[in-house]
């Protein structure tokens, strides 16, 4: 069960633009006190159920200076600043290799297909790199300026722990964040997650096409 407020609790399935999907209406966070392995167990679930492709999307600050609140950020590269790994213990062969290749952690194809579908409906969308932290506070002035320093574009609480295992299993990815506030001005901006579900609703129409035309194609 997810535990945190607009995340619900389904395993929905069905068809999108004729193609056959399974989708959670919520997540699994680190923070809510599971596993890496937890966090990460429905991707392999709906990856023996058959699907080909995964798609993730996120709310996430913005460190980039080029970005405003309610833009999209497609995920073409990751930094895990979690401390730990879902990959941790035992390897099951079955499953994937012991030291999976992370070269190349989301689609370079969909990622294509993604930009040019934004593009076509005048949507501000950038491309560029999320780091993963644990939660569940926002981050310092310190900790964005750092954040920044290091190449990242954006910073979130999920996703990398199920891009590793997807990966691990050879599944193709997509990532898609929106910017929900932004962070590492000299001048504190107060946050809350009632803010952030609020602009992440205004947001997800946009967001909503993209992924719709993306899974069409």
């Amino acid at each position: 069960m997810s535990t945190v407020k607009g995340h619900g609790n389904k395993l929905i399935f069905g068809t999108l633009n004729g193609v056959k999907v399974v989708a959670m209406q919520g997540r699994f966070h680190f923070y809510e006190g599971y596993s890496m392995q937890e966090v990460a167990m429905p991707v392999r679930v709906m990856k023996f159920l058959g699907i080909k492709n995964l798609i993730l999307s996120n709310a996430s600050g913005g460190v980039n200076p080029k970005y405003k609140v309610g833009d999209l950020m497609i995920l073409d590269d990751h930094i895990n600043l979690m401390g730990t790994n879902p990959l941790i213990g035992p390897n099951n062969d079955d499953l994937g290799p012991r030291f999976p290749d992370m070269g190349e952690p989301y689609d370079k194809t969909m990622i294509k297909n993604a930009k040019a579908i934004a593009d076509k409906h005048g949507f501000t969308c950038h491309t560029g790199v999320y780091a993963a932290v644990t939660g569940p506070t926002f981050e310092t002035r310190a900790e964005y300026k750092y954040i920044k320093f290091i190449g990242a574009d954006c910073v979130g609480m999920s996703t990398v722990p199920e891009n590793i295992v997807a990966r691990h299993m050879n599944l193709p990815v997509f990532a898609i964040s929106i910017i929900t506030d932004l962070g590492g001005s000299d001048e504190p901006e107060f946050i809350t997650h009632e803010e952030v579900l609020k602009v992440a609703n205004a947001a997800e129409q946009k967001m909503t096409i993209i992924i719709k035309e993306l899974i069409a194609q």
